[in-house]
């Protein structure tokens, strides 16, 4: 009997021993924080987009979840990743100014200047054309999102020194690994949750997507703006920037429209390298052209009255010129008076103060 006891508590001895030490090894230390579940992120899609629109554009190896879009959005308002620690993202590209700039050139941390304007981000996650920048020289959001942080007149940083310093931040340890499973930060995770958030810069409400959907009538400025637009013997607009069946209102393509009849900026032909793309750029979107002063890609044009003087009797012809430009050789489409009005109208029906003040697209 004795030494049945004596089995017993050698046995019982030996699995106390045992569970502790298991507990111990499954245990995470203080240097490898818990690795957390992630939430899929649904983007809010409007019924205008779902209708007329592929599916939005979302890489296979970076799935959108709430995480991360919360990590993106802090790091595009962050100071963090520039050289000096005095811009974000958001400094050329605000949220007041549909995630663009109100001057014609950004000025970097050195107070140096390029020669182009900062694009506005929205409905992104529908670039189907897969070339951001005015010249296309990225092909994704992430791409884009690498350069400006090593950009000599922009952040005018290293990526080793910007994930130096996310890498000694005391939060953003912790929400990278909520995100991506890791504590090593690298340049590849920080533009995947930057993406991610700007993945969900969607402009969909404006007056004329009220209109589309019945909610709202427009003005016969407006109406009668729409047909000129639509209409090729006048306003011969929708060609490039699309129709009420395409409500990003651009083509996502590159065009020379006439503005200059020889180049200092060769657009996508720096890019590709055909003599053939000189003074090509990227079609931007009509949406929120309140918000987006001045316009073209060098900023040239202050008004949108200047615009519209450009493309009714401003055109420049060069051998580039877009064949789109059909009256070029008269100057322009020569709108009247009254008509630049309407289309003006129009123009501005596009305008979506939703975008501007959403909450979820301010600085966290």
């Amino acid at each position: 009997m004795k030494r049945i006891i004596l089995y017993i508590i050698v046995f019982t001895f030996i699995t106390t021993i045992y569970s502790c030490a298991k507990e111990e090894l499954e245990t995470p230390t203080s240097s490898s924080p818990p690795t957390t579940e992630t939430t899929p992120y649904e983007l809010d899609i409007p019924i205008l987009f779902s209708q007329n629109l592929i599916d939005p554009v979302i890489p296979n190896d970076n799935p959108m979840t709430v995480e991360g879009v919360a990590l993106g959005r802090k790091l595009f308002f962050d100071p963090i990743l520039s050289g000096d620690g005095t811009q974000s993202c958001a400094t050329c590209h605000a949220p007041q100014f549909a995630f663009a700039e109100n001057t014609a050139f950004s000025t970097g941390i050195d107070g140096l200047q390029g020669n182009r304007s900062a694009m506005p981000l929205f409905n992104m996650a529908w670039n189907w054309s897969e070339k951001l920048f005015w010249d296309g020289r990225a092909s994704s959001i992430e791409d884009q999102a690498l350069g400006p942080v090593v950009n000599p007149i922009e952040m005018h940083n290293t990526w080793q020194n910007a994930v130096s310093s996310l890498q000694n931040h005391p939060n953003y340890l912790q929400l990278f690994n909520g995100v991506f499973q890791t504590t090593i930060i690298d340049s590849s995770l920080v533009v995947k949750a930057i993406a991610q958030f700007e993945r969900t810069l969607i402009s969909g409400n404006s007056k004329f997507d009220q209109y589309l959907r019945g909610e709202v009538s427009l003005t016969p400025a407006e109406a009668n703006g729409f047909n000129i637009f639509m209409d090729e013997s006048r306003g011969d607009c929708f060609h490039c920037h699309g129709s009420a069946n395409q409500p990003l209102w651009t083509d996502n393509d590159f065009h020379n429209n006439g503005l200059d009849a020889t180049f200092t900026d060769n657009g996508l032909a720096n890019v590709t390298g055909n003599p053939n793309d000189n003074g090509k750029f990227k079609t931007p979107s009509l949406r929120n052209l309140a918000f987006t002063a001045p316009y073209m890609h060098d900023g040239r044009f202050i008004t949108l009255d200047e615009v519209i003087n450009h493309y009714s009797e401003g055109l420049v012809n060069s051998p580039t010129i877009d064949p789109l430009m059909k009256k070029v050789a008269q100057g322009g489409v020569q709108l009247s008076p009254n008509d630049k009005a309407d289309l003006k109208a129009f123009l501005l029906s596009l305008t979506d103060n939703d975008f501007i003040n959403n909450p979820d697209f301010q600085a966290p």
